[in-house]
């Protein structure tokens, strides 16, 4: 018990981690796809929550561009500490107000502290932890984004058998401040570490065909990943005959999350990094394709499974590419991709209530969603084209 409150222990590291990922991922993002379909029931309409979807990805995409830009690791402990706050906080703001206004100020803010909780937080574990192979390591870490899927959901439906859904984003922030103070506590240093940021030249020549087909594939896994992580349970509970499945499906996104960004990394380092980004689209597709197939309940369970299985894993193929293509040129190239996985995140949820508040149905938003993922899969068929030629 001892070994978790030392704050140089790699176990403490690892589960604060995980347990701020939980906050500002769980909480913060995933917990409103967790209720949303009951929050639909109440008084929200479809087209307010596709809004609120897009703002929340806003704030992400400023807050993961605005953290390639802070180089000093101590600014890092300071910002990573501000994004739990805020993520704690714009959680209050959804229990305790249903004021328009406030809702989408807060899911932008909310966004923001998401990204310094993710990818600084991230940066901060990497920094402490004492280990030879961080890779791995690493791929622990982000089996949290699996566990804040899993715990939202599960404290979220508990308080849903007796209260309302305004009663679990209370809970949820009450359990995210207590959590809170481990995280704080361990993701610190004893001292302030002097360590000067290495500087880089501005250069733009690092975008190379191959690497600008590798941006719009990861623009694509953008769209891939947000309509199923907004919509996913009010997508089951509208098939027929699967009404109030809609949370289990959610359930097991969550848990089918936890070992992907592991066992994906993995495979990339036996077979190549294009080639497991191009299978995890194709499965996804699937996946994505699957609701508006059949009613099925297991198939349905199945496209969830597909789905927490390779968003997570993506975004750490793409990211680990991407690294390793920058060279020592990272900050640009790290920019123009989460700016294009971003701009994917804040457009989806746009046309997809615009396509369901016309069509009836999730239909036409999941062919067209499963059809941008695919156009994903061609780019990197034809990098891979280039890079043989090359």
């Amino acid at each position: 018990m001892k070994i978790l409150f030392d704050r140089n222990s790699n176990a403490a590291i690892l589960l604060a981690g995980i347990l701020a990922i939980i906050i500002g991922v769980g909480v913060a993002r995933f917990a409103f796809t967790s209720l949303l379909p009951f929050m639909l029931e109440d008084s929200l309409s479809l087209t307010y929550a596709g809004v609120l979807a897009s703002f929340n990805f806003v704030g992400y995409l400023s807050g993961a561009i605005f953290a390639i830009f802070i180089k000093d690791i101590n600014t890092k402990v300071k910002y990573f500490r501000i994004g739990i706050v805020l993520s704690i906080l714009t959680t209050l703001v959804l229990a305790t107000t249903t004021n328009e206004t406030l809702w989408l100020l807060s899911r932008v803010v909310a966004g923001f502290g998401s990204a310094m909780v993710l990818i600084v937080g991230a940066a901060i574990v990497m920094v402490k932890l004492s280990v030879e192979d961080k890779t791995k390591a690493m791929g622990i870490h982000f089996s949290g984004i699996g566990f804040a899927i899993a715990v939202s959901e599960l404290i979220s439906q508990a308080v849903l058998k007796e209260g309302t859904w305004s009663d679990a984003w209370l809970v949820l922030s009450i359990f995210g401040f207590v959590i809170s103070l481990y995280c704080i506590y361990i993701l610190s240093f004893d001292k302030v570490l002097k360590k000067d940021a290495p500087k880089h030249k501005l250069s733009l020549s690092i975008f190379s065909p191959y690497v600008i087909l590798l941006i719009f594939a990861y623009f694509t896994e953008g769209v891939g990943f947000v309509v199923q992580g907004t919509f996913l349970p009010d997508i089951i509970n509208s098939l027929e005959g699967l009404e109030g499945y809609g949370s289990i499906g959610w359930l097991v996104v969550g848990l089918a999350g936890i070992p992907s960004s592991i066992l994906w990394m993995r495979l990339a380092h036996t077979f190549g990094s294009v080639n497991i980004i191009m299978i995890a689209m194709a499965l996804q597709v699937m996946g994505i394709l699957i609701p508006t197939l059949t009613t099925n309940v297991y198939l349905n369970l199945l496209s969830g499974a597909l789905y927490g299985s390779t968003f997570i894993g993506l975004v750490a193929l793409f990211m680990h590419l991407g690294g390793k293509l920058a060279g020592g040129n990272p900050v640009v190239l790290m920019g123009a991709m989460t700016a294009a996985y971003g701009v994917g995140q804040v457009g989806a949820p746009l046309y997809s209530v615009a396509l369901i508040e016309y069509f009836g149905n999730y239909n036409t938003t999941l062919y067209l969603t499963a059809f941008i993922v695919f156009l994903g899969i061609l780019f990197l068929a034809y990098a891979k084209k280039l890079e043989t030629r090359g």
